[in-house]
């Protein structure tokens, strides 16, 4: 293989890698998983690697994370193996004006792809995008309005830093002040910050009372935030 051939097929899988690196970032993302944390996640299961930090126990922590995860690992198990494998011994066989041919065939749809993802990182269309995002997870989820959505931030020990967004008022905390609720002396859970209406993130008090849309960052016991705050996702442990 000469150094043309071998640049030429290097370009090439690093673009289909970085290409399935954000599909399965997507599909992560889908469950929650903040995109940097998904996307480090991803490179680690898809290489094997087997890179480990404290981020991965959130892919443990969700039912459905662990599924995706396993499907990520196979599929980067096989694509390793098998098709890098494939594509080699193509470009070894194949004469250098039929590898250009071949190539461009495969480079259209894959650098269509790469150009939807870099356009997706322009700040608006990357807000267009989320929503989305959220939009397809509630139906990809079967997320109905009576439950609230959460996303894990990080894990501390065995607690997690938590954001919820209220779609609606849980029954027991309407119309009650934080300090009402009484959600630290009898679950633990500590409300640290409350976004309300796009707004700054702000320390939560005794006396704020949750609206609907708010955007609240929780610690505590991730199992308890879910059933605190009625939340979709479930639990190995549940």
């Amino acid at each position: 293989m000469n150094i043309y051939l071998a640049l030429l097929l290097f370009s090439f899988i690093i673009l289909l890698y970085w290409v399935i690196t954000e599909l399965f970032t997507f599909f992560f993302r889908l469950t929650g998983l903040p995109v940097e944390k998904a996307r480090f996640q991803v490179i680690s299961l898809l290489t094997g690697t087997g890179f480990t930090t404290r981020e991965s126990e959130m892919v443990l922590s969700s039912r459905r994370r662990r599924r995706l995860a396993r499907v990520t690992m196979l599929f980067g198990y096989v694509f390793n193996i098998t098709i890098v494998t494939a594509f080699i011994n193509v470009f070894l066989t194949m004469k250098l004006s039929q590898v250009g041919y071949h190539f461009l065939s495969f480079l259209i749809p894959l650098g269509t792809a790469a150009l939807i993802f870099i356009f997706m990182r322009v700040p608006k269309i990357r807000a267009i995008g989320d929503n989305l995002l959220r939009r397809l997870a509630d139906r990809a989820f079967d997320r109905k309005e009576a439950f609230n959505a959460v996303m894990l931030i990080d894990n501390i020990s065995s607690e997690s830093i938590v954001q919820v967004t209220l779609r609606h008022i849980p029954e027991e905390y309407q119309g009650l002040s934080l300090a009402e609720t009484r959600l630290r002396a009898e679950t633990g859970i500590m409300v640290m910050l409350i976004e309300r209406q796009g707004g700054k993130p702000m320390p939560a008090h005794a006396d704020t009372v949750f609206e609907v849309g708010d955007k609240l960052t929780v610690f505590g016991d991730y199992n308890a935030i879910c059933k605190a705050f009625h939340a979709r996702e479930h639990f190995a442990d549940d």
